[in-house]
């Protein structure tokens, strides 16, 4: 069980994983997550279901080299094995037919908004997906993107693949030149998302984005990934992921996911000493 079938490099430090995962793949939904950990000593974190296959019994996990614990993950090879995977949890993502949709996904989100874009396409829906990064050699999956949409736009910040500029940049060109979406899906670094909400304000479009905060247990007993939504204090494990991109308090999201910044930075720094002796 939690065998890991296949490894793929897909851009600068992002790694597929396609693992065995029989129960999940047969009851995951789009938007949902996995908890992981590759040891039994090893940290748990929370990684999007990419993609799923109940006729395989597999699920698709994409994760960014980032820290100590995403460093430990991409040393697992085939045939190897994750220590445990829990899941699927959270609520699925809302699929139906709301008409024109943008989907806005910058870096490890073009991952996350796969399988959601995919659903909303086999509902009916015209679908518009922007995707971005820093530069070209952090790109991927565009083409699996451009599968699952009725329109891709490209965008690198520095130009080097698609059109130059941010993700945000390109969903005002086309909020001022199209008539406006019914819906726009946002998955990215919270200050994009933010940005994203902020965009999409003066129309009423209805935004909904995706969050990712620090997690622990995943079931809403450890408290760990709780945001402000609309006044309220949910928990990002079972309340979301997706929530309502006009009442996020992301000023607060921002606060908390930079809590252990430099603990993770010890920690980082003393691992790579260690490997180094």
């Amino acid at each position: 069980m939690f065998e890991i079938m296949r490894k793929e490099k897909l851009a600068e430090r992002t790694i597929l994983f396609n693992i065995s995962a029989e129960d999940i793949a047969k009851n995951a939904r789009p938007g949902q997550f996995v908890v992981v950990m590759a040891d039994k000593k090893g940290e748990r974190i929370p990684l999007t279901i990419a993609d799923s296959s109940p006729e395989k019994g597999a699920i698709t996990i994409v994760f960014k080299i980032l820290g100590r614990t995403t460093d430990d993950l991409d040393r697992l090879n085939e045939n190897n094995r994750f220590y445990n995977i829990a899941g699927p949890l959270g609520k699925p993502s809302e699929i139906g037919k709301f008409g024109k949709i943008v989907f806005v996904a910058g870096g490890i989100g073009i991952a996350l908004i796969h399988p959601i874009a995919k659903a909303m396409k086999k509902s009916d829906n015209n679908v518009i997906s922007i995707i971005g990064a820093q530069k070209k050699d952090m790109l991927f999956w565009e083409d699996k993107i451009k599968h699952v949409s009725s329109e891709i736009i490209v965008t690198t910040d520095d130009g080097s693949r698609g059109e130059k500029g941010f993700v945000t940049d390109h969903l005002k060109k086309l909020l001022e030149r199209d008539a406006k979406p019914n819906l726009v899906f946002a998955v990215g670094p919270v200050v994009m998302m933010k940005a994203v909400a902020e965009l999409t304000r003066p129309y009423k479009i209805k935004t909904v984005v995706s969050l990712n905060p620090i997690m622990v247990d995943g079931t809403g007993m450890c408290g760990s990934c709780r945001v402000e939504v609309g006044g309220k204090t949910m928990f990002a494990c079972v309340d979301g992921p997706d929530f309502d991109g006009h009442k996020v308090n992301f000023g607060l999201l921002s606060k908390r996911q930079s809590v252990y910044l430099d603990e993770e930075k010890e920690v980082q720094k003393k691992f790579h000493n260690c490997r180094c002796l």
